[in-house]
Order: structure tokens, then C-alpha cells, then sequence
């Protein structure tokens, strides 16, 4: 069956405030619970209707089948032809691979139980080196869920400017320092530089074995041992963990070191929650579906060309930059898994921030400007600090009220005082920001793109896009290649 999208293309366009006033029950056909979360999609215009409507496209599309594929461990990433296994990381996926996750992921906490007993010296910093998937996953965990934590005190470092290793040089100790290489090939430009920097750093400041003190997360072992890091201190993955799916595997090592075993095991479990709800439960009441179905009405039907996330929690601030990289590389194709022109769009450009910041910068745009953008509020229910209950009040009420205002509008004699409304927000509620629920947040996102993606006929898992700038960069590093005027003139420039 080919799927026609042409009952999707010709949904009505009727408004919010109608389609509250036209079904009771409505709240209660748009929103639902799964794993300590509360999803709210009824101020989209989303309708029974159109999610009957998507659920017959993606029947058309096989995504039954493609889902039983995913976690059946077959290949779905079809350009690369490998599977794709991040769900067997948290015990979901076939047995064989479930199997060689456990065993991977207690290899790595026999080497933080060691790492705690002072096997590799009285270690008070975490500097971990990676880059994308290999920093942002980790990095998003760490800052979320380790505040409070007295256990480590835990860098991230992806940006290849020095500037960024030199600030963490000036707050760590080197001779307390455990240095962490992630990268799933031990290749990666980027990160190579940034570790042979930090060891440079450990060994002028006294540390006499440095390469005794590095861990090395990798699908690429040999790599890592032909690079100088002692087998056992090697974690690897499989290669069927894509990088920006790879934070419940080995690659999530310092936020088990930082947050503790049982915060990396519950954050596991969570993911497991929503891996189980996505695979058994109708699409009508799936919670990554209905999130899909509403992103692909608004790309699809009313053209939108952005997607914007807004934490309004402090400890969620990097969620939007962590959700870029999975929607954008995931889904920023241009070609169906056949090879053809999609013929329509794909990925919505994601970005977003932090509330309340974000409402005295770009909230004029969403709810004065002539860009339709589909915004959605990520807030929590417990607050995460101890202050007076009016600052969790004050920032609860911002969001709920940001959602109504886009929706409602106002209109009045005053062209520019006015606000066209009719614009739609979702809104996830978390009862608390903990472990668990984070995992099950995060893979709901990683399930919204799957959804997409088979929507769409394109592959999730691939990201070929990122390449061709890297290598032309390797090729000006190296000299001999020509390019264009401009960009010859720039390298003239800068370097003389």
C-alpha cells in the first residue's frame, strides 16, 4: 500500500478556540499519562479525526512492521545497513543484544566501583572529551539530574576552540583529574585534538603516568589501544548505538561515575517504561505518535517551517540544544529510503530555550510575528530548589498562561496591541525531574522521530550531512586542494 497524503493535506484548518467549543471531551481525546508524565496536545489542532487520519497513514506506511523491525534488531538503517539498538541498551530489543548491553554495562560499573575504591588514585574531577552525540546526551544528564551532587565534579568538552579545555584547566586539578575520550570511531577530529590537549595539560602539571588516568568510551577498541588507552580501561559499544542515541550505553559513563549505579539504572528503566507504552499501546493513546502526527500536520499542512522547545525548568536548559541534534540530523533529509526525492518537507528547524528568559526574547515573534511556529512546554511539577514556593508558582503560571495567551489572542482597536491568536502549543508536564522520568522523556523524543521518519520514508539513522564541511576542512588543514575565491580569501586572511 502506498501512502497517500493527500487526506492529510486537505485536513480542515478549523481554530483552537472552535475546536474546544466544538467537543466536551476534547482534553480528555488529546492528552494522557505514561511514566510520571502528563502530555497535553489540545491546544494543537489536532482533532479524533485527523489522528484517525494519521493513524491510516501509518498504516500505509508500515509503521507496525518497521517498529517490530526496530526493536527486533533488524536492519532499518538501510544506507549504512546496520541495525539500530539504543532500546536493547535499557533491555528492550532482541535477547542476543539485550545480552551484550547487560554485559557492557557491567563491565562499566565493575570499573566505577573501581574507580570509587581510588583504584586509579584519589579522583575529584570528570573531564570527559566528545563531541554531538557524545557530549550532549551525557552533558544533558549531568546537568539536569547532578546539582546536588557531591560525588564528582564533571566537565563536558565538545568544542574543538581552546578556549573551552582552558576554562576547565583552570578549575580542575590534573592530579585529580580522570580523563574520559568518547568517541564511537576514536577518530573524530575534534575530540582526538581536545584529548591529546588534556593529556598534554596532565603530564606539564606532574602527572606521571597520564594515559593511566584516561577511560575510553568506543565502538573502535583497537583504535583506542592503538591510541595508547590500556584495554582495560576501554568501554566499548556496539556499532549498532548511533551517537545521538548513545547515552544509555557506555557512552553515558560520566553520569553513572557523576549522579551514582542506581541514578543510571533508574534513568534506564524509565527509557524502558516508554519503549514498552510506544511498542504495545494503540496510536491513538502513543504518546510518540501523537507528538508526531501533530509535528507532521504543521510541516504538512500548514507549511511551518520551525519547531520550538521551551524548558521551563532551569535544570532542563540544555534539552533544546540535545533535541536539535536528534531531530535534526535524524530527520534533516532530503531523499526517501529508496534513494527518491522525499517531495515535501521533512524536519522542522528545532530551536528554542529556557522560560522565562525566553518570553522577553522571542515571544514578540510567536505571538506577534507572521511565522506560524508550533511551541512546546517542557515544565515540572516538584520544584527543584528550596526558595519561597512563589518562584515555582510564578514560573508554573508563565508557561500555562503562555500556552492560553498564543492560543486565545486578543484583539483590540490597536493593530500593533493586537495578538491574532490561534496559535497552538503542546505541553508536558513531568511530575518530577528525576532518573526515571528524564529516560522516559528522552526516549519519548527518540520514538516522536522514529515516527516521523517512517512517515516521511526517510531514514532516521543515518547522517551523512555532517561530513562534506569536515572534509573539505581536513583537505584546507592538509594544503594542495583549491576552493573558491571567497573561501581561499578567508583562509588568506586568517592564517596569512
Amino acid at each position: 500500500m502506498v501512502a497517500d497524503w493527500s487526506k492529510i493535506e486537505s485536513l480542515p484548518r478549523t481554530p483552537l478556540l472552535d475546536l474546544f467549543a466544538n467537543d466536551p471531551d476534547r482534553l480528555a481525546s488529546l492528552s494522557l499519562d505514561v511514566a510520571g508524565i502528563h502530555f497535553d496536545w489540545s491546544k494543537t489542532h489536532l482533532t479524533p479525526e485527523a489522528v484517525a487520519t494519521f493513524a491510516e497513514l501509518a498504516k500505509a506506511s508500515d509503521l507496525a512492521a518497521k517498529r517490530d523491525a526496530l526493536f527486533g534488531g533488524e536492519v532499518v538503517n538501510v544506507t549504512e545497513g546496520r541495525a539500530v539498538e539504543h532500546t536493547a541498551e535499557r533491555g528492550e530489543g532482541n535477547p542476543e543484544s539485550v545480552a551484550t548491553a547487560r554485559a557492557s554495562h557491567a563491565r562499566m560499573r565493575a570499573l566505577i566501583d573501581a574507580i570509587e575504591a581510588e583504584a586509579l588514585g584519589p579522583i575529584r574531577h570528570v573531564l570527559h572529551i566528545g563531541i554531538g552525540g557524545s557530549a550532549l546526551g551525557p552533558d544533558l544528564l549531568v546537568d539536569a539530574l547532578g546539582r546536588d551532587s557531591d560525588r564528582y565534579d564533571v566537565a563536558i568538552v565538545s568544542n574543538v576552540d581552546g578556549m573551552a579545555l582552558e576554562e576547565v584547566f583552570k578549575r580542575f586539578d590534573p592530579a585529580a583529574t580522570l580523563l574520559v575520550v568518547a568517541s564511537k570511531t576514536f577518530t573524530t577530529t575534534e575530540t582526538m585534538l581536545n584529548a591529546t590537549s588534556a593529556l598534554q595539560w596532565m603530564t606539564e602539571n606532574g602527572v606521571e603516568d597520564p594515559y593511566g588516568r584516561v577511560i575510553a568510551l568506543t565502538a573502535n577498541p583497537d583504535k583506542a589501544v592503538e591510541w595508547g588507552v590500556d584495554e582495560t580501561r576501554i568501554l566499548p559499544f556496539a556499532e549498532s548505538v548511533g551517537g545521538r542515541y548513545s547515552l544509555w550505553s557506555t557512552i553515558g559513563f560520566p553520569a553513572a561515575l557523576g549522579l551514582g549505579w542506581d541514578a543510571f539504572e533508574e534513568l534506564l528503566e524509565g527509557a524502558a517504561e516508554m519503549d514498552r507504552h510506544f511498542r504495545l499501546t494503540d496510536l491513538a493513546q502513543n504518546a510518540p505518535a501523537l507528538a508526531a502526527f501533530a509535528d507532521l500536520y504543521y510541516t504538512q499542512v500548514r507549511h511551518a517551517e520551525t519547531r520550538a522547545p521551551f524548558a521551563y525548568d532551569e535544570r532542563l536548559r540544555l534539552l533544546p540544544s540535545y533535541l536539535q541534534q536528534l531531530e535534526m540530523e535524524s530527520n534533516g533529509k532530503g531523499v526517501t529510503v529508496d534513494g527518491q526525492p522525499v517531495g515535501r518537507p521533512t524536519a522542522a528547524i528545532t530551536w528554542g530555550g529556557v522560560g522565562t528568559d525566553a518570553q522577553h526574547a522571542v515571544f514578540q515573534l510567536l505571538h506577534q510575528g507572521t511565522h506560524l511556529v508550533p511551541v512546546e512546554f517542557i515544565a515540572v511539577v516538584e520544584p527543584g530548589d528550596v526558595l519561597s514556593d512563589d518562584h515555582h508558582r510564578q514560573l508554573l503560571l508563565n508557561a500555562f498562561a503562555q500556552g492560553a495567551a498564543l492560543m486565545k489572542g486578543k484583539k483590540t482597536d490597536d493593530p500593533a496591541r493586537s495578538y491574532s491568536g490561534d496559535r497552538p502549543s503542546s505541553t508536558i508536564l513531568l511530575e518530577t525531574l528525576d532518573p526515571r522520568t528524564l529516560g522516559a522523556l528522552i526516549a519519548f523524543y527518540e520514538h516522536r522521530v522514529f515516527v516521523n521518519g517512517v512517515l516521511l520514508g526517510i531514514n532516521s539513522f543515518d547522517q551523512f550531512g555532517v561530513e562534506l564541511g569536515k572534509e573539505m576542512a581536513k583537505a584546507a588543514d592538509q594544503g594542495g586542494q583549491e576552493f573558491d575565491p571567497s573561501t581561499e580569501s578567508l583562509i588568506k586572511r586568517a592564517f596569512g
